[in-house]
């Protein structure tokens, strides 16, 4: 106790050192600025770590997700089931067919999707569930893919918080249909914008590279390489989701990181977990002992939430709040008729969630003295 804090303490920093910028500078030295040959290379490396056949890079995780639903097939009319508590994109993208997102409450253990609250909801609508793993602690995807495998429904994972995430020692990113993960500025791995779409299923690899560049016969980087042709030929309706080099570059070097900045993300976690272990006030989210988190966020509960966010606020600590649940946006509740009285247990945890700082550069007196402010105000 007694740690004095140096404020501003920012809720999150990347990790970029001289490598990262090195190799971002022999991008632009190299006049190969737009997908090429560093997007490609960052996705077969991306795929061998995770331990899947194909990574699919794109420019965010969205993109991922939007394309995912494509590749499945997904149709006006559909209905997808995707947790009350998530980031808006993991709704947005199932609006973009016209289709709807159905959502699932979550556990209070761990925020993820509620196994046991799934079945009630499959109709004959239902095409896809969506699990997002919440802060980087896997969802019960066994149990999610039982239930998936009796209805004959696709598993597109949401792992925007989830890179590197284990369950039973398999990473996630190899379980399911496809997985979607997020380098934005704030993730476990960060190009500044970006994503990548990771399968075993050829023909959705197949599907998702096409489509993330204008749904062209071929990639832009290959068309104008000195291998490349003039000719190509548009045979499906795509986008413009590609990921640049320049990204790649980033993205190359924070994968050869990933394990030295997952320790200390590991290092952070347990320090804060030790710190409130005898404070009845706090709760903390626990990774089953199969599992392993990423560490994305450090995620508390406490009755009074609203005052302590305040005090931290003035204290100078960068803080968070995730997520408002997707029910509470006004466009969701407009358009879907959503009732929060539905969801008992993610209200409860909204009232009540805090979103500390953890990231690799943060230093543990910084911890220390985070970790002294919430046990005096909680």
């Amino acid at each position: 106790m007694g740690m004095a804090l140096t404020p501003p303490i920012p809720f999150h920093k990347a990790s970029i050192g001289p490598d990262e910028i090195n190799e971002v500078v022999d991008t632009l030295t190299s006049g190969w600025l737009t997908m090429g040959p560093k997007t490609i290379a960052f996705e077969k490396e991306f795929a061998q770590v995770v331990g899947t056949t194909h990574a699919v890079a794109m420019n965010s995780a969205t993109a991922c997700l939007h394309l995912a639903l494509k590749a499945i097939g997904l149709k006006a009319g559909d209905e997808v089931i995707i947790p009350t508590t998530t980031f808006v994109s993991t709704a947005e993208v199932v609006t973009y067919f016209n289709a709807t997102p159905v959502l699932c409450d979550i556990r209070e253990s761990d925020h993820n999707m509620d196994p046991t609250k799934i079945e009630p909801l499959i109709t004959k609508k239902t095409k896809a569930i969506i699990p997002v793993h919440f802060s980087g602690i896997p969802c019960d995807m066994p149990a999610i893919q039982a239930i998936a495998k009796a209805h004959q429904l696709a598993v597109i994972e949401d792992a925007a918080h989830a890179l590197p995430s284990t369950l039973n020692g398999q990473w996630i990113g190899s379980f399911s249909d496809i997985t979607c993960f997020s380098f934005y500025a704030t993730k476990t791995l960060a190009t500044g914008e970006g994503g990548m779409a990771t399968t075993n299923n050829d023909e959705y690899a197949t599907s998702m590279r096409r489509n993330r560049l204008h749904g062209i016969s071929k990639d832009a980087w290959n068309r104008y390489s000195d291998k490349g042709h003039w000719y190509y030929e548009a045979v499906d309706n795509g986008y413009k989701y590609n990921m640049t080099d320049i990204a790649a570059s980033l993205g190359l070097v924070q994968l050869k990181r990933l394990h030295e900045m997952h320790q200390k993300r590991c290092a952070i976690a347990d320090a804060y977990t030790k710190a409130f272990a005898d404070h009845p006030g706090i709760e903390v989210l626990h990774p089953a002992p199969n599992t392993q988190s990423a560490w994305h966020l450090y995620v508390i509960k406490v009755s009074q939430r609203d005052k302590l966010m305040a005090t931290l606020k003035d204290a100078g600590v960068g803080i968070s709040l995730h997520f408002i649940p997707i029910y509470n946006h006004p466009y969701y509740q407009n358009r879907y008729g959503y009732h929060h009285e539905r969801y008992p247990v993610a209200n409860g945890v909204y009232e009540r969630s805090i979103s500390l700082p953890i990231f690799p550069d943060l230093p543990m007196a910084d911890v220390a003295a985070i970790s002294d402010l919430v046990l005096a105000n909680a």
